[in-house]
């Protein structure tokens, strides 16, 4: 099993939001490393859900890969904020995962507790804090639910 970060603005997408939906589609990334990460995901991986964009920013839930990577219908879609022209139906440029919630935490870790904790200081989260998905080690989320218990 591997373990990943994705992150979504609360307004946009939130833990309470994934909750009552169960399992979603993660889509409109639009970044070429953080969907290359998806590509690589693995049903049943683990990923941390961080709120970006507010304030605190910081880890609120966790969630699983409920489905490996297909092509995510909003690049295709006119009328969505997520539209590419320039990808091709047959050789979709974005592509999207599947999931399913697991547990929202009780408090949120922000990123200046994150920062703090010496086992997490080459996180890719401090080192590339833009990517939207990114891979997180074993030892490091090990730390970060020690954070939670």
């Amino acid at each position: 099993m591997r373990y990943w970060l994705m992150k979504s603005e609360p307004e946009a997408f939130s833990i309470d939001d994934l909750k009552k939906q169960k399992v979603v589609g993660w889509d409109g990334v639009r970044n070429y490393q953080a969907r290359n990460y998806m590509r690589a995901m693995k049903k049943g991986d683990r990923a941390l859900f961080y709120y970006s964009n507010t304030k605190p920013t910081g880890i609120i839930g966790m969630m699983e890969i409920a489905r490996e990577a297909y092509p995510d219908p909003t690049q295709f879609n006119h009328k969505s904020d997520h539209y590419d022209p320039d990808s091709p139906v047959e050789a979709p440029r974005w592509s999207q995962v599947d999931v399913k919630f697991l547990k929202a935490f009780s408090k949120i870790l922000p990123l200046d507790e994150i920062k703090g904790l010496p086992a997490l200081q080459n996180m890719v989260l401090l080192k590339r804090g833009r990517l939207s998905v990114q891979p997180v080690t074993t030892q490091e989320w090990k730390t970060i639910l020690k954070q939670f218990s």
